[in-house]
């Protein structure tokens, strides 16, 4: 018997006794003590709750007026879950061995039918960036960054950090106040405010060695630091008007932080403005590419003439 199964049929058990004794639990299912208790303890902290009994004939009970609660999914609620779980497979997302139990667990809570459903369904849906030869639902195995949830923990219970990156010279340290922590081009990027310069700042979470609280006299009020952002906000430089086949390839891929607006009600034009860092050199190359993944379907209204120089110089290589 699985373990998810067996803890299932283990809090059934539990849930229709007045009271128990982990004597009684080894017996009935024919395992360890330790197990036993290992077992009780995840129950425990699944929520169930449960009051232990000292003395020599000690156990345990469930608490009064507690009862565990009866969790069922219909067809197609277990299939989106699912789903979700196979579009994310190979993403890098944080928690993936809490994603790898969670799904066993719901695995555990379904008919062989509806199992055999989604067997199907893994062998027959494919996503960017999963293997579709690989027909195991459970197979969650690509590994963020070991410093991701290590960074979430932190930014949950206080969101100015002093958040160390490993840089050319070596490791640097930066007082920061944390303003997103987003998945881009597949990789994980840090957006803060940098306390000591007031600037807002990216920091590749594939860099970061360490993280912990900054010290709470030298920190900046979350209204003033939003304050100096907007006073920083850059004028607009960069003006695109799209067509139907543009807005499908923008919907296919665009950077994170920008959007565009639609011009009519069917949504087949649209009008997109941002502000291109010009002196930033990655930040050109990347934006250059991007307009010719666009393609065609698009009329430049302004655009800073470094674009104008780089693109120029692009499409010069495949011209006779």
């Amino acid at each position: 018997m699985k373990k998810v199964e067996r803890i299932n049929i283990i809090m059934r058990y539990i849930n229709n006794r007045a009271n128990f004794t982990i004597s009684e639990i080894m017996r009935e299912f024919n395992i360890s003590r330790s197990t036993a208790i290992r077992d009780i303890r995840e129950i425990e902290a699944m929520g169930m709750p449960l009051v232990a009994e000292v003395g020599r004939d000690g156990g345990y009970f469930v608490m009064n007026n507690s009862v565990l609660p009866t969790v069922r999914f219909t067809d197609n609620e277990i299939k989106a879950l699912f789903i979700a779980f196979m579009a994310t497979r190979n993403q890098q997302l944080p928690y993936l061995k809490s994603r790898q139990s969670l799904a066993e667990k719901l695995l555990g809570l379904i008919s062989q039918n509806q199992q055999d459903d989604l067997v199907l369904l893994n062998g027959i849906l494919l996503f960017e960036g999963t293997n579709p030869h690989n027909p195991d639902l459970l197979d969650l195995s690509d590994l963020p960054h070991p410093m991701l949830e290590k960074l979430i923990q932190a930014l949950l219970s206080d969101r100015y950090l002093l958040v160390s990156i490993q840089e050319e010279e070596g490791i640097k340290s930066y007082p920061i106040y944390l303003l997103h922590l987003y998945r881009e081009k597949s990789q994980w990027q840090i957006e803060g405010f940098y306390l000591k310069d007031e600037k807002r700042m990216v920091f590749p979470v594939d860099n970061l060695t360490d993280v912990k609280p900054y010290s709470a006299e030298k920190r900046l009020s979350k209204k003033k630091i939003l304050e100096k952002l907007s006073k920083q906000e850059e004028a607009i430089n960069f003006v695109l008007e799209l067509g139907p086949k543009a807005i499908a390839q923008f919907k296919k891929y665009h950077p994170l932080k920008v959007s565009i607006a639609y011009t009519n009600p069917y949504q087949t034009t649209a009008i997109l403005k941002n502000f291109i860092h010009v002196h930033n050199s990655e930040e050109l190359t990347e934006l250059t590419n991007w307009l010719l993944f666009l393609g065609g379907d698009i009329k430049v209204r302004e655009v800073p003439e470094e674009i104008l120089e780089v693109l120029q110089e692009r499409l010069g290589l495949f011209c006779p």
